[in-house]
Parts: structure tokens; C-alpha cells; sequence
């Protein structure tokens, strides 16, 4: 079974440090591009501009020894399981981020709203 994550790109955000996010993007989410690597130029054919996409990310600053969690880092929330909550902190940790496409240049795609910090690895793209 072959359970190697190839990362197809990387996130250029104006957020640069995980306190700066909102939690979701519908929640303040910003324009960002997504810069894909040359050898996957080819799995872009067909994205448009005004098309809805959902990026997959690896949140490469999340805790990976998280079970239980706050929901929304909120202390006066009782914990929860992770699997029951949208926390970057988990085993696995994920991202989804439902967005738009705003402009495609070359190996760019400019999206909005975009969570996710500059530097953040692209694991896949999929429309919505």
C-alpha cells in the first residue's frame, strides 16, 4: 500500500504566522496564490476563473499528538474529539479549504478566502 503524500505546490499568503488566521475563511480570509509545481502543470487543465475548488493542505505547524481539543481554541468550551471538530491539531492534520478561483497565471492560481499561512504545502486541489 503506498501511502506517500506528494506535495503539489505551496501557498504564498499574506498570513504569515498561524495567530494571524481567522478560523475559517469564510471568517476573514484573505486573496492568496497557490504556486504549483512544474511537474504537476498538466493536472491544471480545465481550472477556470470563477470556478469553486477545494484545496487540500498539510497544516505543517499543527500539533500532531492532539486528541481532544477545545472546539475554536475556546478554554470555556468542553473538550471534544478531534474527529469531531475542524482543529489543524490532529493526527493528520488536513487542512479543506473551500475557495474560488480568482485568476489563473501560469503556474499560479490567484484564490479567495484563503485561512492558510504562507508556506503551507498543497497536498491536492478538487473542484467543489
Amino acid at each position: 500500500m503506498d501511502t506517500e503524500l506528494k506535495i503539489i505546490g505551496f501557498i504564498k499568503s499574506g498570513f504569515k504566522e498561524r495567530k494571524e488566521t481567522p478560523k475559517q475563511g469564510t471568517e476573514g480570509g484573505i486573496e492568496a496564490v497557490i504556486q504549483i509545481k512544474e511537474e504537476f502543470s498538466e493536472a491544471m487543465d480545465g481550472l477556470k476563473p470563477g470556478m469553486k475548488i477545494v484545496l487540500l493542505t498539510w497544516l505543517h505547524e499543527a500539533g500532531r499528538d492532539y486528541l481532544k481539543v477545545h472546539p475554536r481554541g475556546i478554554k470555556s468550551n468542553p473538550k471534544r474529539g478531534v474527529f469531531s471538530t475542524r482543529s489543524p491539531d490532529r493526527p493528520n492534520p488536513i487542512g479543506l479549504h473551500p475557495v474560488t478561483i480568482s485568476s489563473i497565471n501560469g503556474l499560479e492560481i490567484k484564490v479567495h478566502p484563503l485561512e492558510a499561512i504562507d508556506g503551507t504545502p498543497l497536498l491536492d486541489i478538487k473542484i467543489s
